[in-house]
C-alpha cells in the first residue's frame, strides 16, 4: 500500500513520513479513527515506507524487492492480527491469512462487517483470542529476515478479549528489539487503558469532503453531482461510499427490517413481533449488530427532521420517504430512552446475548416508547 493510493489524510501522511525521516519511530502506535476512513490502509502504507529499500521523498518506491512483497502482503517481516470467528479449525489469524490478504487487496477500506461476510462467519462473534497472543510472541521471537524492523499490524485491536489484551500488554512493556506494533482501532474506549497509555496515538479523522469527491469521481467514475450526494451520505467513510455506490443492499434490508419492527411494536402485534424475531435471529451476529447501529442512525435522522434542518439528514430516497412518516414518533420525551436501549442492546449483543430474548425485550421497550406522548400533548 502506497501513501498516494490513500484518499486524503495529507496531514497524517506527512506526520508519518516525517517520523521515519527523523528517526522517531515509536515501537507502539495506535491508529485511531472511525470505520472507512483509511486507518488500516495508512498503517500498511507506513509499514511499507519503513521497510522500503529505496524511499522517495514522501512515499515508498513501490518497486524494490521489499515493496513488491508488501504489495502482495507476503513480506516475511510483516505480521497480522485481526478478528476471527473461533472454531475447531480457526484459532488464530494465521489460519485465515489467505482470505485476509484477498480481502485487503480487494478493498483496503474493508469494514469488520464485510470481513466477516467474506469469512462466512456472520453467526459468530468477532474476537481476537488469547491464543493469538501466543502466536504474536512466537512470531516476534524470530529474527528479522530482510527488513530492519519486524512489524505487527493489529487491526480492530479493540476486539481483543481480556486475556489476549493482558498478554499483549506484557510485550508492549518490554518489546523485542527492532519490533513495531501498529494497532488499528475504531473505539478507544474498548481498549485497556494500560495499552492505550503505552502507545503513541495517531488520530485519523474522517475523509474530507473535497478528497472524497475527488476519489468518487476519479476512482469510481461518478458524475460530480452523484459524487457530491454520495459523499454527503457517506459522512467521511469511503467504505460507506462504496456501499452506497453499489446501491447498499444491506441498508435496504435494514430499512425493511426496521419498518417491520416498528409497525409490529407500535400496537404490539405479538404474531408479527415473533415472526420478525425469528427472521432476524437467523441472521449472523454481525448483521444483528449492524441492524442495531442502523436503528440508531434512523432514530437520529428522525430527530433531526423534527428539530433541525432536514438538509442535514443523511438518508437515501427510500429512507427519506419512511422517516418523514416515522419522525413524529421520535421526540424529546423518548429520544434518550430509544438511544439508551439500542446502545444497551448492542453492548449485550457484543457479549453473546441470546438474540431472541434481546430482540423480544427491545420490542416491548419500543412499544412503550413509541406510545410516549409528544411534549405538546402532555397536560400540566
Amino acid at each position: 500500500m502506497l501513501f498516494h493510493e490513500i484518499i486524503g489524510q495529507q496531514a497524517v501522511k506527512e506526520r508519518l513520513v516525517r517520523s521515519v525521516k527523523e528517526g522517531r519511530i515509536s515501537h507502539a502506535q495506535l491508529f485511531l479513527g472511525p470505520e472507512g476512513n483509511g486507518s488500516l490502509a495508512l498503517a500498511m502504507a507506513y509499514a511499507q515506507y519503513i521497510s522500503c529499500k529505496d524511499k522517495k521523498e514522501d512515499d515508498a518506491c513501490g518497486v524494490c524487492p521489499s515493496c513488491i512483497k508488501y504489495n502482495k502482503l507476503i513480506h516475511p517481516d510483516l505480521h497480522f492480527v485481526y478478528p476471527v470467528a473461533l472454531s475447531k479449525d480457526v484459532r488464530t489469524s494465521t489460519d485465515v491469512i489467505a482470505k485476509f490478504r484477498e480481502a485487503f487487496l480487494d478493498n483496503p477500506y474493508i469494514s469488520l462487517f464485510k470481513w466477516f461476510e467474506q469469512l462466512d462467519a456472520e453467526n459468530k462473534q468477532a474476537v481476537i483470542g488469547v491464543e493469538e497472543s501466543g502466536e504474536i510472541l512466537r512470531k516476534l521471537s524470530l529474527t528479522t529476515y530482510e527488513a530492519e524492523y519486524k512489524i505487527m499490524v493489529i487491526w480492530q485491536a479493540e476486539k481483543m478479549n481480556q486475556a489476549a489484551a493482558n498478554k499483549l500488554l506484557k510485550i508492549l512493556e518490554e518489546p523485542p528489539d527492532k519490533t513495531l506494533f501498529l494497532l488499528v482501532c475504531e473505539s478507544e474506549d474498548q481498549l485497556l487503558r494500560t495499552i492505550v497509555s503505552r502507545t503513541q496515538l495517531i488520530k485519523i479523522p474522517k475523509i474530507a469532503d473535497q478528497d472524497m469527491l475527488k476519489a468518487l469521481v476519479e476512482k469510481n467514475g461518478l458524475s460530480p453531482e452523484d459524487a457530491e450526494k454520495t459523499a454527503h451520505l457517506a459522512d467521511g467513510s469511503y467504505a460507506e461510499a462504496l456501499l452506497l455506490i453499489n446501491e447498499n443492499e444491506n441498508a435496504a434490508q435494514n430499512l425493511l427490517s426496521f419498518q417491520k419492527l416498528m409497525r409490529a411494536s407500535l400496537k404490539f402485534d405479538a404474531k408479527a413481533v415473533i415472526s420478525w424475531i425469528d427472521e432476524v435471529s437467523a441472521a449472523g451476529r454481525e448483521r444483528q449488530k449492524n441492524f442495531i447501529n442502523y436503528s440508531l442512525h434512523i432514530i437520529r435522522e428522525s430527530m433531526i427532521i423534527n428539530y433541525g434542518d432536514p438538509v442535514l439528514t443523511k438518508l437515501g430516497k427510500d429512507e427519506q420517504d419512511f422517516v418523514r412518516k416515522f419522525a413524529p414518533f421520535i421526540h424529546s420525551n423518548n429520544i434518550e430512552r430509544f438511544t439508551e436501549e439500542l446502545n444497551k442492546a448492542y453492548y449485550h449483543m457484543e457479549r453473546n446475548a441470546n438474540p431472541k430474548i434481546l430482540f423480544m425485550d427491545l420490542a416491548f421497550k419500543f412499544n412503550e416508547l413509541l406510545n410516549v406522548p409528544k411534549p405538546e400533548l402532555i397536560k400540566n
